[in-house]
């Protein structure tokens, strides 16, 4: 239901099920997930236990039927021109996951400056952390190109220093 994002009252039908059931069993198993999934204060304050002093974030557009109603404009992604839930997820060092979540609740920049740790994110994330200093920014993004505005070659240095690193924590070790 939730993966291919199928209307209560169309699968209540097909299946001979009310769609009251299908409708307490999917608030029942979501409440499942979520009390089983780390919150992200404790799964940042592990990492920083541990010694880990970065985290990975990254963030995907899960698509969705076109919902009515004011409630739901948020949901809209102008950057895919669709409707569709944001969902992130945050990796250690290693490419483990941690902890993932639906992104418009989630004040992720607040816990990581409160656990320690710092986060490397692709250009979807520039932005998101803006601090008056410079120095207590705990996202670290490339650069990004604009049409008046070329990368010069430590930004694009930089850029690739940092896709190197966010790919080498994504591959998995051999040990």
């Amino acid at each position: 239901m939730l993966r291919h994002d199928q209307r209560l009252l169309d699968l209540a039908h097909g299946n001979g099920v009310p769609e009251s059931t299908l409708r307490r069993w999917r608030d029942e198993m979501l409440d499942l997930l979520a009390a089983r999934a780390p919150r992200l204060d404790r799964a940042l304050r592990q990492i920083a236990a541990r010694g880990g002093e970065v985290v990975l974030i990254d963030g995907t557009l899960i698509p969705t039927q076109r919902r009515t109603g004011k409630a739901n404009r948020p949901n809209y992604s102008g950057k895919h021109h669709r409707h569709g839930l944001h969902f992130l997820a945050l990796t250690d060092e290693r490419g483990k996951l941690v902890w993932i979540s639906a992104a418009r609740r989630d004040k992720i920049v607040e816990h990581l400056k409160a656990a320690g740790p710092g986060a490397l994110a692709d250009l979807g994330f520039i932005g998101v952390d803006k601090p008056k200093n410079p120095d207590d920014q705990v996202i670290v993004t490339g650069y990004k190109a604009t049409r008046a505005r070329k990368l010069t070659a430590g930004h694009k240095q930089a850029n690739q220093i940092l896709a190197a690193a966010r790919a080498r924590s994504n591959t998995p070790s051999r040990t």
